[in-house]
């Protein structure tokens, strides 16, 4: 009885193994979908808060009248959920973020910075033509010698200031408010509005500029003029020495006559020329192209900033090339003692921000109190930094010393990756030091350094940091009619045409960049072919 028992076990030991198996991968397929549905969760959560702050910008957009942008927004973001939520697309997954982030923060800069360029975007244009009709009204008020007083209440909603008043000829309540005619608002009393809050005389006070400043429309046409307070608790008439005319497209002022049309280039312009500003926004064509090459006062400086920055950017990468090379092959000599410590000692100006040093080495030529004049010159007053030369080769001088440990790096790499056989073989065949330098270490040297000068070059060529840390582009040029020094390259140029002084020209400074960036692609181009060339020759 007990021998069929025995034949039958190890098959019950298999089938319980197999069982255990079932069971194993049946946890497994479990846990998984358990962390799919946990993933799936976490990707609706995050998807529902993006897609929340989408939908609000995108009415916040719409409330202003701008329509294109929502719409981008929207479809991007439709095509986001599509690829996350959407199984498979595994690549798209990965790549999508990282296509946005390129699309906003470079595409975008480099074609909105190209549309600029041909617009007279800057100070004084910048805004629509609506905008600048109300602003021209609003400059040049005058309060109506027998104008009535209206008393007022001072409200606030959302941050902002309103008058409420009553109409004289109706006795209704009316709110109005900054670009808000006056209008009758239904439950609104002598003591406020709903919707509103009415300010107390100690909220008046506290707010007393941004009240005196609110200009409140009296209808809408602006011809008919605005409310203003001085007090917060009295307005009075104020209309504009200038009418506007919408049919003739004019605008008169009712002083001296003068009357003043729209001449298509963003500016209310009289006969003899003089422009009324604020002016507008408008599509300007090449012309900020062509001022740049045919007016004389920004032509001249512009070619002289043009040639300095040649000149900067070639002796900054030979400058620094030359000594980096040097050091590299004194400290690769074998017999050179404690060449580690020396190449730390030489590359312990490239450990330190490039901007810092700048700021460091503008005290040193400090021309009464600078180390340099006070120690190294005796208490001389060499202005190193106020004349034009002297500032050009204290820059020069400035980025060998911050310039010349990379080079100096990159030399050694490129020098002990040299194969010792071939030197070798130079040395058997008779050549001297200077010949195995000259024909066989300095072309290999050059066929892998050669790049990496390339990029020196177009660094160097928009190396804002030390200019504007060391020199901020002076001295001065005088004869310029844009801000632009002696010791400015290009980029900083374009700095200063676009964020420095009162008149800020954003179309000129964006037709400068799209010239630096045409100049820098093609010296790019034309170098790397060059540099094939050698390796080809090698």
């Amino acid at each position: 009885m007990t021998a069929p028992i025995l034949e039958h076990e190890p098959e019950k030991v298999e089938v319980d193994a197999a069982t255990r198996r079932r069971r194993k991968r049946a946890a497994a397929i479990a846990e998984a979908a358990s962390a799919g549905w946990k993933v799936w969760l976490v990707k609706i959560v995050l998807l529902g808060v993006i897609d929340a702050l989408v939908i609000y910008a995108m009415l916040a957009l719409l409330s202003q009248g701008n329509w294109l942008v929502p719409v981008i927004i929207g479809a991007v973001t439709l095509l986001v959920n599509v690829v996350y939520l959407k199984p498979g697309l595994l690549p798209a997954k990965y790549l999508t973020p990282g296509l946005i982030f390129l699309v906003v923060f470079q595409i975008f800069v480099v074609v909105y910075s190209g549309y600029i360029a041909f617009t007279n975007y800057g100070s004084g244009h910048n805004s629509t033509k609506d905008d600048a009709v109300s602003a021209l009204l609003l400059q040049s008020q005058t309060r109506v010698d027998d104008s009535p007083t209206y008393p007022i209440r001072v409200l606030e909603r959302d941050g902002s200031f309103y008058l409420l008043t009553t109409d004289p000829d109706t006795g209704a309540f009316e709110v109005g408010g900054d670009d808000k005619p006056l209008e009758a608002v239904d439950g609104a009393t002598a003591d406020g509005a709903p919707g509103f809050t009415t300010l107390d005389f100690g909220a008046i006070v506290q707010n007393q500029d941004a009240i005196g400043a609110l200009s409140v429309p009296l209808t809408d046409d602006p011809n008919d003029g605005f409310l203003k307070t001085t007090d917060g608790s009295n307005a009075y008439l104020f209309t504009s020495t200038l009418h506007w005319d919408p049919d003739a497209d004019t605008m008169t002022d009712t002083k001296t006559g003068v009357v003043y049309h729209d001449d298509g280039r963003g500016a209310f312009t009289a006969d003899d020329g003089t422009q009324l500003l604020p002016g507008w926004q408008v599509w300007v064509g090449f012309d900020n192209f062509v001022r740049a090459f045919t007016d004389s006062s920004i032509r001249g400086p512009f070619f002289s900033v043009l040639i300095w920055t040649f000149v900067f950017a070639i002796l900054s990468v030979a400058t620094t090339f030359v000594l980096g090379l040097f050091l590299a092959i004194v400290f690769n000599d074998p017999r050179m003692k404690s060449k580690k410590f020396y190449r730390v000692i030489m590359i312990l100006p490239y450990a330190f921000p490039g901007f810092l040093s700048a700021l460091v080495w503008a005290g040193m030529y400090n021309q009464d109190f600078g180390f340099i004049n006070q120690v190294l010159f005796g208490g001389a007053s060499i202005p190193w930094l106020q004349d034009p030369w002297l500032a050009k080769f204290a820059i020069v001088l400035t980025n060998l010393w911050l310039g010349y440990p990379y080079m100096f790096l990159v030399c050694t790499g490129a020098i002990q990756s040299i194969p010792e056989d071939i030197q070798e073989a130079g040395r058997v065949d008779g050549a001297s030091v200077w010949q195995i330098f000259r024909h066989i270490k300095f072309p290999l040297l050059l066929v892998s350094v050669a790049p990496l000068l390339i990029s020196s070059f177009a660094f160097n060529f928009n190396n804002f940091n030390l200019i504007y840390m060391l020199t901020g582009g002076g001295p001065r040029m005088a004869d310029a009619s844009i801000n632009v020094g002696q010791t400015d390259i290009l980029i900083s140029m374009v700095y200063k045409v676009a964020f420095v002084g009162a008149d800020r020209d954003y179309g000129l400074a964006s037709a400068f960049s799209i010239i630096i960036f045409v100049l820098v692609a093609l010296i790019s181009y034309l170098s790397f072919r060059q540099t094939k060339t050698l390796e080809e020759l090698n």
